[in-house]
């Protein structure tokens, strides 16, 4: 069976994800499969809409296939930026994508899951929505756009989720700009086979209902004084001596983290909210990732998290205090000939 379905049933392009054992981990070879068939139904007629959806009862997507990126990593080798490189294009197809894309997003979504469905232009949550970038707990950042939205989220919350790798519910999701209707599962089915004989607007109409209020919108005073420096120390300071019992907790989170993963999170963030196009974040994210390829914290994280699960990575530097200005810059630093130049692309299919 393939890890990727994807079939037309009336007038619905779907995309299934079929790696349910694995929360439907996203591969190179499913990204492969999924980016020129996105592409063809863009201009079939026999394809109104497209629907993302993940096999199993777990979720959506836990995200990229990190066990193959530690293995790359410490191999020396370049396959996770072929994969990178592929996966971020997918990502500006599905936000530019012309027809309506309904991504459910339903149970774990996480890292590349939220790549494939929060860019789209319909985004369902669910009572069982768990959606989070947890990257700087293994020595990565943030990335297939999600600095972006991050950075786009209303004042300081975005970074929040960032630095603490924190888990959205539905409605923290829709709060903050990472999904748009609320419907609980139960309907989901009655959804699918709704959207092969109206409208998706229609659809979401009959299905969706008010998703309850967000917990950590209700946050948001503590969250913007404290997360408003461009220093982790600062932040974490400031945190720590708040007098919400939250924001200490989110102290206690952040400084378990990769600091030198969290100040470059940090920087890509503040970066991210100046760009002017998805498609400019992503080329900045694309060069923080290949610098990541060469760094000790990533492979050094996913092995403590996943490989050998022991819980306890060695970070290096080991403290925020130590990460310094030149260490920051590194995953900054142009590509040449490399770079990803889905920029220079779209300005220029812009143009034409």
């Amino acid at each position: 069976m393939s890890d990727v379905l994807l079939e037309v049933s009336g007038g619905i392009g779907r995309i299934t994800l079929n790696r349910p054992k694995a929360i439907n981990a996203l591969s190179h070879s499913m990204v492969q499969q999924i980016a020129p068939t996105l592409a063809q139904w863009a201009t079939d007629d026999t394809v109104d809409a497209v629907l993302l959806t993940g096999a199993g009862e777990r979720g959506l997507c836990a995200g990229g296939d990190i066990v193959s990126i530690y293995h790359d990593a410490k191999d020396g080798g370049s396959g996770s930026m072929d994969f990178w490189r592929d996966e971020y294009v997918l990502n500006a197809a599905i936000a530019r994508f012309p027809k309506p894309f309904v991504a459910i997003m339903d149970g774990i979504v996480m890292g590349g899951g939220v790549g494939l469905s929060a860019h789209a232009n319909t985004r369902i949550v669910t009572e069982r929505s768990k959606i989070a970038m947890p990257e700087v707990g293994i020595g990565f950042v943030p990335d297939v756009g999600g600095t972006y939205l991050l950075s786009r989220a209303p004042g300081e919350i975005g970074t929040h989720f960032a630095l603490t790798t924190a888990r959205m519910n539905a409605a923290d999701a829709i709060a903050i700009g990472f999904a748009d209707h609320y419907i609980p599962s139960e309907k989901l089915e009655e959804f699918y086979t709704a959207l092969e004989t109206v409208s998706v607007g229609e659809a979401v109409a009959t299905f969706s209902e008010s998703a309850p209020e967000s917990a950590i919108a209700a946050q948001q005073e503590w969250i913007d004084e404290c997360y408003a420096g461009d220093d982790i120390q600062g932040i974490v300071d400031a945190l720590a001596a708040s007098s919400v019992p939250e924001a200490q907790q989110a102290a206690k989170d952040i400084v378990s983290k990769s600091p030198v993963s969290l100040a470059v999170t940090l920087r890509s963030l503040r970066r991210a909210a100046t760009l002017p196009s998805l498609e400019a974040v992503l080329d900045e994210e694309y060069r923080v990732s290949v610098a990541s390829l060469s760094s000790h914290d990533l492979v050094e994280g996913i092995r403590a998290q996943v490989v050998e699960k022991d819980r306890n990575p060695q970070w290096q530097p080991a403290t925020s205090a130590d990460v310094t200005t030149e260490d920051i810059d590194r995953y900054f630093a142009p590509l040449g000939d490399s770079e990803l130049g889905l920029s220079k692309a779209h300005t220029e299919g812009e143009q034409s």
